[in-house]
């Protein structure tokens, strides 16, 4: 009897140190994945070497230009039916490619199914706590959810034809390092049904020189930039849940006085919705009313004045 395929597509630059635990454990499966693939991001080690030598098919870049890109390349080169998306550094539990074919056997499966997974620390592997996701909400409002949530693609099994048709990956510079977020509110918005599965199969490895923790900055200007494409393509709608987000960005802008980000991310809350969260204080909101711009720079300064341990 013949099953719908899999493929796992890892991206991957200079991770020889990082890629054997990831292979391993894809071998490992109880169920093997159809294909394996990483896409050698003009690596100066031996990354394209290493995933050889577990067998898996390597494309190589001549120029670097990003996991975005690579993700795309390897979801046009595979012939699977489904993909699976995992970083070099990250790992699978056995019962990963078994759970995921629960879902691409069903007679009308949903386009992206999210797993529950654990997030540990690299060096020692102890536990810092486990990510679940919402099958209710995801299904009910997939947009909504991917606005407010950070969805990572290690976690995700995606229906290739639907991911191509979408237009995969958004690679423009502006949106790298939130470029997850990005993607999902694609998939989102282009229609994709999402669910969640319950299962805990995947772990994430936490490091403290990871791209996202040590550019924290650059994180918030790319989240600007997500949500000002989602609010273009939305067209008005989710204008509160738009805005909501854009309030925490200019927050964490605020928080290494980057006053234009923060500036540009209250310009676009406020035509979106003119209504500060209430997740604020009460003074904040009212402070609002009269000056915004003001509003979070006194806001900042106090948090520095009283609060130091914070900044």
């Amino acid at each position: 009897m013949t099953h719908p395929s899999l493929a796992l597509c890892i991206p991957a630059y200079n991770a020889t140190a990082y890629l054997p635990r990831l292979l391993e454990s894809a071998l490992a499966q109880t169920i093997p994945f159809d294909e394996i693939w990483v896409y050698d991001d003009c690596s100066t080690d031996e990354t394209g070497k290493v995933a050889a030598e577990f067998g898996a098919k390597v494309i190589r870049g001549e120029i670097n230009r990003g996991c975005s890109h690579g993700k795309n390349v390897l979801a046009e080169h595979t012939t699977c039916e489904w993909i699976h998306f995992h970083d070099a550094d990250d790992a699978l539990y056995p019962n990963f490619v078994e759970k995921a074919h629960q879902w691409m056997a069903l007679e009308n499966p949903p386009d992206v199914v999210l797993f529950n997974y654990e997030w540990r620390r690299d060096d020692t592997g102890e536990l810092l706590g486990i990510c679940k996701f919402d099958d209710a909400e995801l299904r009910r409002d997939a947009i909504t959810y991917t606005i407010r949530q950070q969805i990572n693609p290690f976690c995700g099994l995606y229906r290739r034809s639907a991911y191509l048709q979408a237009g995969g990956y958004d690679t423009d510079p502006l949106v790298l390092y939130n470029e997850d977020v990005a993607f999902h509110c694609r998939m989102a918005i282009a229609g994709l049904k999402f669910a969640a599965d319950s299962n805990i199969t995947i772990i994430n490895y936490s490091r403290d020189n990871s791209m996202s923790s040590a550019n924290q900055i650059k994180c918030a200007k790319a989240q600007f930039h997500v949500m000002q494409k989602v609010a273009e393509s939305v067209q008005g709608q989710y204008s509160h849940e738009i805005a909501q987000k854009l309030w925490g960005i200019a927050a964490v802008a605020a928080a290494y006085l980057d006053w234009k980000t923060a500036d540009k991310c209250v310009d676009l809350a406020m035509s979106l919705c003119s209504k500060v969260p209430n997740n604020f204080s009460a003074s904040f909101r009212v402070l609002c009313n009269c000056n915004p711009y003001f509003a979070i720079r006194l806001r900042e300064w106090l948090i520095r004045f009283f609060k130091p341990q914070l900044r």
